[in-house]
């Protein structure tokens, strides 16, 4: 006998294709969201436009471990709802097929997502915080070539004041410049050009030379007569500012994987605050993927609207509930970390409750006679819609003898 049917084929792909659907547009939507922020901060330190992109690829794997299991959930409840509304699972469930019996596949894929994402809260999202810490201390110390703003004065080793009034070419070709230095001996140089270029400093690459074209040059030299002088081409050190080394990974405990946070949690020589950040951070991975294996049995019990019913309140509830449920977690993992809770308290008592719930909805649903899991909600909401919808009838006649009165 085959362990898949083609009854459990026809599920794998119901729950593929909206699985798939959530996941990207979930993704899309969280990343579009920090995009516009990224590119506000981006052009605010003056650095280039290909480091936004850079910086979403490391936030992938956050937005990941939680487009996952809502892409999960959804696939299933809607995969369940398709087969409830067409009355296919009425025919399923007379044959001698369960819901247990209809769970086969969907829990296969939940099994390989639990694996997917232990491994990318586990190993893969510590290391994109990092690089993303990193990316973004480059870029406010100018380690990316952060470049000079047009139309404002910036100081350069606090030696040098430079002004741009148009950059052409992105950037390479400098229009209306005027520079402000003094040396060491005190001197006051005021030079203006009328245009500029960058250039390396293949002899020293802690300076850069910026080429000017047609301008003057006026030195305070003291005096009641300063020295102005005039030149066609001229070069002009400037130093480039030190960039302070970044700090070693493991800044944050967001940062540590889970072999890391095993042993300063657990560690007689890790500090009480370092202990409590790592047990909290461990906890909490742990929780968010232990409860992916929960989410089969919310999808179903949330599928199945009732008889003579197409309600789509279930899908709403769901997307609710596990998104509460992550929020409650961080919470909890917050206070944890500071130690004020103890992190089995804060995080496995939640989800021990959010267990409960879902396993009395999954057996309300399975194994009790036309039993809903959230029956009275539904009821709720059917009232209320059929009142919206007299509401508007209601309305609509009254504009329409309005409009017979006035004609």
């Amino acid at each position: 006998m085959k362990f898949l049917t083609a009854i459990d084929r026809y599920i794998f792909r119901l729950v593929l294709t909206p699985m798939l659907a959530v996941f990207v547009i979930a993704a899309s939507l969280l990343v579009l969201d920090k995009m516009l922020r990224l590119f506000d901060f981006v052009a605010t330190e003056g650095g280039p436009v290909s480091i936004v992109f850079k910086m979403l690829a490391n936030l992938l794997p956050e937005y990941a471990s939680l487009a996952i299991p809502l892409g999960l959930m959804l696939g299933i409840l809607l995969a369940f709802r398709t087969l409830a509304v067409s009355s296919e699972l009425d025919v399923l469930r007379a044959v001698g097929m369960g819901y247990t019996r209809l769970l086969r596949v969907p829990f296969l894929i939940t099994f390989a997502l639990v694996a997917l994402n232990f491994a990318i809260v586990g190993y893969l999202q510590p290391y994109a915080h990092y690089y993303y810490a990193e990316l973004q201390h480059e870029l406010r110390t100018g380690a990316l070539g952060a470049s000079i703003k047009v139309g404002e004065f910036t100081t350069l080793e606090d030696r040098m004041a430079l002004r741009i009034e148009k950059s052409e070419d992105e950037g390479t070709k400098l229009i209306g410049i005027f520079a402000r230095v003094a040396d060491e001996k005190g001197q006051v140089l005021s030079i203006s050009a009328r245009e500029g270029r960058f250039l390396a400093n293949k002899e020293n690459r802690d300076t850069i030379i910026l080429r000017l074209t047609d301008g003057t040059i006026v030195q305070d030299t003291g005096g009641t007569n300063p020295r102005v002088l005039s030149f066609s081409s001229h070069d002009l050190p400037i130093d480039l500012p030190a960039i302070e080394q970044f700090r070693q990974r493991g800044g944050e405990d967001k940062e540590y994987i889970l072999p890391e946070l095993l042993r300063i949690g657990w560690a007689d020589d890790s500090s009480g605050a370092a202990r409590a950040e790592s047990q909290a951070s461990f906890n909490y991975r742990m929780v968010e993927v232990v409860m992916m294996l929960l989410l089969p049995f919310l999808a179903v019990s949330l599928a199945i609207p009732p008889k003579r019913s197409t309600s789509s309140l279930g899908v709403f509830v769901s997307i609710v509930m596990v998104v509460a449920y992550h929020k409650v977690n961080q919470y909890g993992q917050s206070v944890a970390a500071l130690g004020r809770v103890d992190p089995i308290i804060a995080l496995w008592v939640p989800f021990v409750i959010f267990a409960a719930l879902i396993v009395w909805m999954y057996y309300r649903v399975a194994f009790v006679p036309g039993g809903q899991a959230i029956g009275a909600l539904e009821t709720l909401f059917a009232k209320l819609t059929k009142r919206l919808k007299a509401l508007v009838r209601r309305r609509h006649s009254q504009q329409m003898k309005a409009a017979r009165d006035a004609a």
